[in-house]
Formats: structure tokens, C-alpha cells, sequence
């Protein structure tokens, strides 16, 4: 049996760190951004305009659906519920939620579970990415592909893609020349504590990977904010 490769090593602690920061300072750092209270500084406050900007555009895309009510959904990387309890409250038939950070997903139950939403078709559970099994009508991940580098990105779609049946809708920081003049990405996010490591993808990588395992782009939009900048892809199949 051989060995695991450095990269693999290198892949485990680093997945292990931001498993780590979520369930502690990052947790109470992006529960906060993730909500409507007022402490948070003028970067969260504009990363949380940009990533509502995102959940909106994915509900409204959703909700052209007519049959929106027969069809499954795993939120992959749900964090605090910000899609799920939403997607819920619109009628899905089944959504299927999940997050690395425990902690993430006992506060997206409590925020489910206040608005009246616990159980029956809406359900979380802590898992990585990698982990995630079954089969949905639409598999959805925003904003987490930050955490992993252009190949693990990639292959990350190419599995994702194989619990989705018809439809796959992802969100990433996009490479650009601007951001990469950026004096580093974490200049994009919160907080000098912010330890964990962030990616931005070249989007070209990404429809690639999502072509090879048979999904078309569909629809494209980028939202942004200051500090804030996600390139969000809806992929068809077939």
C-alpha cells in the first residue's frame, strides 16, 4: 500500500485547519456576517451584501422553475442556512444540507428550527465535500470552492457533478489579473485572524471539468461588492 503524496498530506491538514477555524473564531466571525446584526465592520458588511447578492441570484434563477416543488436539492457547504431555509420556504420538495464546520450546521438547524422549517424535507448534516453521497435533481455549492486549489476544484465539480441529475449551479472567486494584484487574497476577507488559506479559479478549469463528466454552462453572472467577488455558473446536463 503506498503512501499518501505530500499533496495529499499537505490537502488533509489543510482541510483539517479550515475544519478547525470554522468551528471557532471563523464561526463566529461569518455567523455574524450571515445575519442581520450590526457587528461587523465595513469589509464583512460588504461581503455580506456580496454574498446575498449571490443566494438571490441562485433563488430567483430556482424559482423560474415550475415544478420547483418536485425536485430535490443538496446545498453543499450550506453554512448557516442562508440557500437552504429559503429554498425550503419556497417549496422545494427535498432539501439535503451540509457543512465541514459542526458548528455551522447546529446554527443552521436553529435558524431552520425558529423559522418553523426543522425537519420533514429540509435536512443538515456535517460532512466534507468529498463525502457527499445520493442523487438530487440540483446540487448547489456557493462560495466554498475559496478553500480549494484550481485541481481540487475541479476534480470537486467532476463530483458533484455525479450526485446531480440535471442541473449543477456552483460559485468560486474568480482569477482575475485585479485580484491578483491584490496584496494576497486574504486581503478579500475579514479579520486578521483569518488564517485559513483562500484560492481564486480560473473559470475556464471549472467548465472544463464540468463538460468532462457531460454539463453544459447554461447561465453565467458575476456579483461583487467591495471585497467581495464570486463568478456564479449554472451547468445544464445533457
Amino acid at each position: 500500500m503506498s503512501s499518501p503524496s505530500p499533496q495529499d498530506t499537505a490537502r488533509v491538514a489543510e482541510k483539517a485547519e479550515v475544519q478547525q477555524y470554522f468551528n471557532s473564531t471563523g464561526f463566529e466571525r461569518w455567523n455574524r456576517i450571515y445575519s442581520d446584526s450590526d457587528e461587523v465592520n465595513r469589509v464583512q458588511r460588504n461581503i455580506r451584501i456580496g454574498h446575498q447578492k449571490t443566494v438571490d441570484n441562485v433563488l430567483a434563477w430556482l424559482g423560474e422553475d415550475a415544478d420547483l416543488a418536485q425536485r430535490s436539492f443538496c446545498d453543499a457547504g450550506c453554512g448557516v442556512g442562508s440557500l437552504s431555509l429559503p429554498l425550503a420556504q419556497l417549496g422545494a420538495a427535498e432539501v439535503a444540507a451540509s457543512d465541514l464546520s459542526e458548528a455551522m450546521v447546529l446554527e443552521a438547524q436553529r435558524r431552520a428550527t425558529e423559522a418553523g422549517l426543522a425537519g420533514g424535507r429540509l435536512q443538515f448534516t456535517a460532512s466534507d465535500l468529498e463525502s457527499l453521497n445520493g442523487s438530487y435533481d440540483t446540487v448547489i455549492c456557493l462560495d466554498v470552492f475559496i478553500h480549494y486549489p484550481q485541481e481540487q476544484a475541479e476534480a470537486m465539480v467532476r463530483h458533484l457533478a455525479g450526485l446531480a441529475q440535471r442541473r449543477l449551479i456552483v460559485s468560486f472567486a474568480p482569477y482575475t489579473p485585479l485580484l491578483a494584484l491584490l496584496k494576497g487574497i486574504g486581503q478579500l476577507f475579514p479579520g486578521p485572524s483569518k488564517t485559513t488559506r483562500a484560492y481564486t479559479l480560473r473559470e475556464t478549469g471549472i467548465v472544463a471539468a464540468a463538460a468532462a463528466v457531460g454539463f453544459q454552462p447554461v447561465r453565467r453572472s458575476l456579483n461583487q461588492a467591495p471585497f467581495y467577488f464570486s463568478r456564479l455558473i449554472e451547468f445544464s446536463k445533457g
